[in-house]
């Protein structure tokens, strides 16, 4: 499956296909505003909104059974005080997103890129709801057990309008919505102290690359989070300017780039990433690279302007990690 991350282990593989957390395609131009149709997200009555893909999903109120395909998917709906009774490769979140942990013990599904069929129609749920980079065959097949509601993965000419966009449809569903209003207003006001801190210390306008990297065949592959990813949309909100000189992808917008590739960072830049200290092939920077020449000949390197961030903040998550991220960039920069 063109997967990335779909465990700890397969996202050093899928590291190489350029992806987030879903496909090599390119995410479809069709999102569209969440549309409540014949009732509110508050109504105890139906409900019909429009998912992404311009599908209409008629519910019988809001949902409370709701199985979550995608780690995303899943944070929103806790976030949202919504605990899915069905999450796919349920020790894969535990790993990456520890921002919003699980409340409950949900049933694995299986993996992100293939869900068990069975084990989905075991549960009986009111909702699935999936992103735009499970396979087409999969959902029609999902559609058989329960309504499908799709949102789109990733978007890399709006990144956090997108996250929004998702959160908002997730809480029409679920009827959350005033929780919905007030995750974005800690969002908002999060984004505002970030930049306030950072501008106090100094570092408003700072250059700033954030990379992820892997091993693969004892290779190292770093990728760029470019101003299309959500983690940098994310740094340009708080004043940051991003470093990185590479294209990304249409949906994510992340690059790919070596070793070398980081020589032309510049001489003063901050250079951060996370790893998972519980998968070894995510530590390229604390493990083989500390005796590549390259590497530590690197300016950011010497000055020891590289910032490790705290371990589970998810990077294509929701409101929630991006909050996470603000926290770990302010303390990492500011630190003394």
């Amino acid at each position: 499956m063109k997967r990335l991350l779909l465990t700890a282990t397969a996202a050093a593989a899928a590291a190489l296909a350029l992806t987030a957390c879903g496909t090599t395609e390119p995410a479809k131009d069709t999102a569209k505003s969440p549309e409540a149709g014949t009732g509110s997200a508050k109504a105890a009555g139906p409900i019909t909104l429009t998912d992404s893909t311009g599908a209409k999903v008629t519910l019988d109120g809001p949902a409370k059974k709701v199985v979550g395909t995608e780690w995303n998917v899943v944070e929103n709906l806790i976030s949202l005080g919504v605990d899915p009774v069905g999450v796919a490769d349920v020790k894969g979140y535990k790993i990456w997103d520890q921002a919003v942990p699980l409340k409950n013990e949900p049933k694995d599904i299986g993996t992100r890129g293939e869900p068990s069929m069975d084990a989905v129609a075991a549960l009986a749920p009111d909702l699935i709801v999936a992103t735009s980079d499970l396979p087409p065959a999969a959902v029609k097949q999902l559609q058989k057990i329960a309504p499908v509601m799709t949102v789109t993965s990733a978007d890399a000419k709006d990144p956090i309008g997108q996250m929004t966009k998702n959160l908002d449809l997730i809480a029409q569903a679920t009827g959350t919505t005033d929780k919905a209003t007030t995750l974005k207003q800690e969002f908002e006001a999060k984004l505002a102290e970030g930049k306030k801190s950072l501008e106090a210390a100094g570092l408003g306008g700072a250059q700033y690359a954030f990379a992820d990297g892997y091993l693969v065949s004892n290779q190292v592959s770093i990728r760029p989070y470019t101003s299309g990813s959500l983690i940098g949309a994310v740094n340009e909100k708080l004043g940051l300017k991003n470093a990185w000189k590479v294209q990304g992808d249409p949906a994510y917008g992340l690059g790919t780039t070596d070793v070398e590739g980081l020589t032309k960072l510049g001489d003063d830049v901050h250079f951060a990433y996370i790893a998972n200290k519980d998968d070894d092939t995510s530590t390229p920077f604390t493990g083989v690279l500390t005796k590549d020449k390259v590497w530590t000949s690197l300016p950011f390197v010497k000055k020891n302007t590289v910032h490790r961030l705290p371990d589970g903040i998810w990077m294509f998550g929701g409101t929630e990690s991006m909050n996470q991220y603000v926290d770990s960039v302010v303390t990492a920069l500011t630190k003394k």
